[in-house]
This record gives C-alpha cells, sequence and structure tokens, in this order.
C-alpha cells in the first residue's frame, strides 16, 4: 500500500508550491505524525527540500511525498484529500488503521 494524494489535494500543494516560490523539483511533502491532539496523534503535513535514506517516497499526480518509517506504521493506507467548503478549507485524512479520530479531524487514535 502505500499513502494515497489525490488530485485535489496534490493541486493544491501544487498552488502552494507555486505560491510561496519554492522549486517544484525538489519540494517534497513530508506527511507524519506526532503524538498530540484530542485523540492521541496528530497529523504533520510539510513542504520540504530535505529527504532522509530511510523515508518512504511516492510520487502522485506530480507531487512527491515522503514519510519517515515510524509515522508509515500509522500512516500506511491514508488518502490525503483537499476540501473547499462553506464550513472551511483543508486537507481531510481517511485513515484505516485509526481506531478513532477527532471531530477536527486532525488528530487520531490507532
Amino acid at each position: 500500500m502505500a499513502i494515497i494524494l489525490t488530485e485535489t489535494a496534490a493541486k493544491e500543494i501544487g498552488s502552494i508550491i507555486e505560491n510561496h516560490s519554492l522549486d517544484a523539483d525538489k519540494t517534497r511533502l513530508r506527511v507524519g505524525v506526532k503524538g498530540g491532539g484530542c485523540s492521541g496523534f496528530s497529523y504533520v503535513l510539510d513542504l520540504t527540500e530535505q529527504e532522509r535514506d530511510t523515508d518512504e517516497l511516492f510520487e502522485q499526480h506530480g507531487v512527491k511525498v515522503i514519510c519517515d518509517p515510524k509515522s508509515y506504521l500509522y500512516l500506511n493506507g491514508t488518502t490525503i484529500d483537499f476540501r473547499d467548503e462553506v464550513m472551511g478549507r483543508g486537507f481531510v485524512f481517511n485513515n484505516p488503521n485509526a481506531t478513532s479520530s477527532c471531530g477536527c479531524g486532525s488528530s487520531f487514535t490507532a
């Protein structure tokens, strides 16, 4: 499996890279988890040019996605989408490894 980035999310990442004048060839989307949040773990998204030898690497819709091995244990199979709705806009995670998640959608329990 992998971490899946929808086309909508990839377009938003591409827009952010362009708006911040980042080098699209070198910039990676780092996806990870950290302890904390309402439910135990919080999702982390970051744009970086720093890639480690141990990172998992995926490319989807022209965006290179990287994830450290520990986070990948919790994120394998996760789909990242982007929604722009009346109630707000932001990235949405559909994580099959989460046993529960908070109402804000930015943290989970595994």
